[in-house]
């Protein structure tokens, strides 16, 4: 029997692995809109104090794989210096039933994560936008920079989180691992660090309602990727801006399901149902001019991500390991 390959972090980085996901991913997003493929509820198993196990399962029947990730959550571990999340995803082939794969699993959340932010960035923003917001500073804003940074040309890249040691960490990162001519900043106040940016990012750890970005302090035409707090009902978006913004979102019962800042303005008679756009319509084309409206992705994660970032992922490591040999 033929081994899994093991696909690890390190086989992650880099901005040719993160554009194939992206581009993958516009694929699924597409067949989620228009029916031809689905994502299964998550099955969650709270243990312990806090502690999580999830298993995520999904099938992609076009592209004849399917995959189960098994994410661990454990808020103990940075304490004892490990990891909040460890996971691992496991890609079958969905004709012979052979698993074909097994990818590190924190690692893929964050860069699939990323990979929606982009995707969305890439349809909501003009080619020029070049000035980045981010507003968080953990595992999850360098996968939001280093996604980003595949679809647009950076010129600068502001930062701001609730410590500044973490804050100045992350910029550190930014510089040694962006070009040279992107201007990295730290800034006291998530309303500094959002003015005027055309592009905003919000990876926070929040569990509270009170929004840690102001609609007002958002510029018109900018667009806002929200990946969400730690609890279904937390805003990190002021849900006043989705009134009047195009409003994207993975699934719509998913946002519905999962996403704050979506039932918040669902409660508060700001949107209908209607105003959620997939964002598979818009990859599709069928959202209109996006680039001309300030906009908003609020993501919630979903299992047939995990599918399409695996197979992305596994093809990128097999077509790179192939010229590898073919060199040898």
């Amino acid at each position: 029997m033929t081994a899994p390959v093991m696909v690890q972090a390190a086989d992650m980085a880099g901005t040719r692995p993160m554009v194939r996901v992206i581009d993958v991913l516009g694929e699924m997003f597409v067949d989620l809109a228009e029916g031809r493929t689905a994502s299964p509820a998550r099955t969650v198993v709270e243990h312990g104090d806090s502690k999580v196990l999830l298993v995520s399962p999904a099938v992609w029947e076009r592209r004849g794989v399917g995959s189960v990730k098994v994410t661990t959550l454990t808020p103990d571990n940075p304490g004892r210096g490990l990891p909040l999340i460890h996971g691992i995803v496991a890609l079958t082939d969905l004709e012979t039933g052979r698993i074909t794969a097994l990818l590190e699993g924190a690692e893929l959340t964050a860069v699939r994560t990323g990979a929606v932010a982009a995707l969305a960035t890439r349809w909501c923003t003009p080619e020029d936008a070049g000035e980045l917001a981010v507003i968080g500073a953990g595992v999850q804003a360098r996968a939001l920079i280093r996604a980003v940074s595949a679809v647009r040309s950076l010129r600068a890249v502001r930062i701001h989180s609730r410590t500044r040691a973490g804050a100045e960490k992350l910029a550190d990162w930014a510089r040694e691992t962006l070009p040279g001519s992107v201007r990295v900043s730290v800034h006291d106040t998530a309303k500094e660090a959002v003015a005027g940016a055309p592009i905003i990012c919000t990876a926070t750890s929040t569990d509270d309602a009170t929004p840690v970005v102001e609609a007002d302090w958002v510029a018109p035409g900018a667009h806002v990727n929200v990946i969400g707090g730690t609890h279904p009902d937390a805003v990190e978006l002021d849900p006043a801006l989705l009134a009047d913004a195009l409003t994207v979102v993975e699934e719509p019962a998913a946002a519905l399901d999962g996403a704050g800042e979506i039932r918040a303005a669902l409660a508060g008679g700001l949107i209908t149902a209607d105003d959620l756009h997939p964002l598979g319509t818009l990859v599709g084309g069928g959202v209109g001019d996006a680039v001309a409206r300030t906009s908003v992705l609020r993501t919630c994660g979903m299992a047939i991500e995990d599918t399409a970032a695996a197979v992305a992922l596994y093809e990128e490591h097999s077509e790179k390991v192939g010229a590898a040999d073919g060199h040898a």
